[in-house]
């Protein structure tokens, strides 16, 4: 299964060539960064807005209402599967 993550764009990066030098995002999420692609993306997000990340890419622009919505549902889900000792990685 594969799982999509909101993280908010902290930083814009290149974009003047789409070969040469494609428009990227740093993201940020619970203390994690990462620089992603955003050719796939909706649009060109702005710094501050969340985008959905998958196998590197942006593929979808958040409001923040939304980011925070599905950010809380997955904490929430992790939150069952750590107290059932489900959750991938946990100690059993």
């Amino acid at each position: 299964m594969c799982l999509a993550i909101p993280m908010q764009v902290v930083e814009l990066k290149g974009g003047s060539d789409e070969l040469f030098d494609p428009p990227v995002a740093l993201v940020e999420s619970d203390g994690v960064r990462k620089e992603i692609r955003l050719e796939m993306a909706d649009r060109i997000p702005l710094v501050g807005e969340y985008v959905i990340i998958h196998a590197g890419f942006a593929i979808r622009t958040l409001t923040v209402e939304d980011a925070e919505y599905n950010l809380s549902l997955m904490r929430q889900m992790a939150e069952v599967l750590e107290s059932q000792g489900r959750l991938p990685g946990a100690p059993q």
